[in-house]
């Protein structure tokens, strides 16, 4: 065992850097400084770096008033220059792992950090990966490469793998209470790396090994994948049976054992979901073997936006109108409520392709300032809480953020497609997954019923 760096970590002496300052990255590096930790966060923008040392947050769960106090300390400092990590102690990697035009893993990030620690590192580092990604990777991407140069494990560095597990906007679980997973490449990388994190997260679970560490994570979101793409095919089942499945959700989740609910909607966002489970199918693909699970719920996922346009076409059809030329309204363009983050938000689709049916399109969300479209361009977005409802031939609620007033927007809007479970009343304006069609073509033969019984 690394005594030295033991009593480094113990003593709050050892200095840790944090590679990547976004959703994962910059709240670990500043549960590092609340710890007492001096804190080295390196990124390639340099604007996040400026706004940073600054004393400013770009992340909604991270108060200004921590970054602003972490830098007038000298606790924490931000840099795209890359040779500070010579400086340092530990470091966890926290980088990009996206997918490319064929859907199949871009390590791209993740091999350019692995140049740069390799070039700068000293000797006795301390390296923890978190950024998401296929099981093997932290032996193939970094050890492997280390030991066919000059590095020695156990000498020069040590190396693990602990997924992160953010959940932006959780006020619950945030990074200090969400039990961490831990996996080294050597027993020693493994204690060494859950001396670090016990310092500042309240339970560390080693494993045996960085690639059953990197499984767990792949597995917690694809079983989150395959479960939305079952709950959103089970939808639009019922739609055709003339059920409404939130209903049928909420009876079945009564059941106090051997049942979790989940809930359709128009589709998955977020760095997860949408992306995790084809590092583990281009993974098995490799072994040849073909998870067919994976490869049907990102089909059905993936096209949830295509039902959202023929939900709002069916909205349109009682105006006497077509999509072209329609004012549509999207509320909430996050992936998620109340979070300000678009990453894969299934919002953007459907953006579009309303745009690519020319329909005159706003997006109301108070979290996001803009987004830049497929073509580049820079398209603003309403931050107000409500807006003037009526001017809309179709109101589609995609994100339920609490501050909108969804009252105001019931009884002002023509039509509203809502794809977020906003009112569980049955009101004859609104569409929604899960029953919407169904439902009002069984109200109107229900009125109908009623209508020859009464007489009239």
């Amino acid at each position: 065992m690394n005594e030295k760096l033991v009593k480094k970590i113990n003593n709050r002496e050892a200095k840790i850097g944090v590679i990547g300052l976004g959703y994962v990255g910059l709240p670990l590096a500043m549960e590092f400084v609340s710890a007492g930790f001096e804190v080295i966060g390196i990124d390639t923008n340099e604007k996040i770096v400026q706004s940073l040392n600054a004393g400013y947050s770009h992340i909604l769960d991270i108060n200004e008033e921590v970054v602003a106090s972490a830098v007038e300390e000298g606790k924490f400092v931000a840099t795209t220059d890359f040779e500070h990590i010579c400086k340092l102690d530990a470091l966890s990697v926290c980088v990009p792992t996206p997918l490319n035009q064929n859907q199949e893993p871009d390590i791209s990030f993740l091999e350019f950090t692995a140049n740069k620690i390799e070039k700068y590192m000293e000797s006795g580092l301390l390296i923890s990966v978190e950024s998401t990604t296929y099981p093997g990777s932290t032996r193939e991407l970094f050890y492997e490469k280390f030991e066919q140069g000059d590095k020695e494990i156990g000498k020069d560095y040590y190396l693990c793998f602990s997924p992160e597990r953010v959940d932006p906007g959780n006020a619950k679980f945030q990074t200090k209470n969400i039990p961490k997973v831990l996996g080294g490449i050597t027993a020693e990388s493994s204690e060494l790396g859950k001396i670090l994190y016990g310092s500042i997260i309240e339970e560390v679970i080693i494993v045996s090994s960085p690639e059953t560490a990197e499984m767990s994570k792949l597995l917690e979101n694809t079983f989150r994948s395959i479960n939305i793409a079952f709950i959103n095919e089970m939808a639009m089942m019922c739609e055709r049976m003339g059920i409404d499945i939130w209903e049928s959700i909420d009876a079945a989740a009564t059941k106090p054992f051997g049942f979790m609910p989940f809930y359709p909607g128009a589709g998955v966002g977020g760095h997860c979901i949408p992306l995790d489970p084809m590092y583990l199918y281009w993974k098995g693909k490799q072994n040849k073997f073909f998870n067919k699970f994976i490869e049907l719920s990102q089909d059905i996922n993936m096209n949830m936006p295509f039902n959202v346009l023929t939900k709002i076409q069916e909205s349109l059809n009682g105006q006497g109108k077509s999509i072209k030329n329609a004012r549509i309204l999207i509320v909430g363009l996050s992936y998620k409520p109340n979070v300000g983050d678009i990453r894969e938000s299934p919002s953007l689709d459907i953006y579009e392709k309303l745009k690519q049916k020319h329909a005159k399109i706003d997006i109301l969300d108070p979290f996001v300032p803009s987004f830049r479209d497929s073509q580049g361009e820079i398209i603003s977005v309403m931050q107000e809480n409500n807006c003037m409802y009526s001017i809309y031939d179709c109101v589609v609620i995609l994100t339920k953020h609490d501050s909108i007033d969804y009252q105001l927007l019931l009884s002002e809007s023509k039509a509203i497609v809502d794809m977020s479970r906003t009112y569980k009343i049955n009101e004859e304006k609104v569409f929604r997954i899960g029953g919407g069609s169904s439902n009002h073509h069984l109200r109107r033969k229900l009125r109908i019923k009623e209508s020859k019984i009464s007489g009239n």
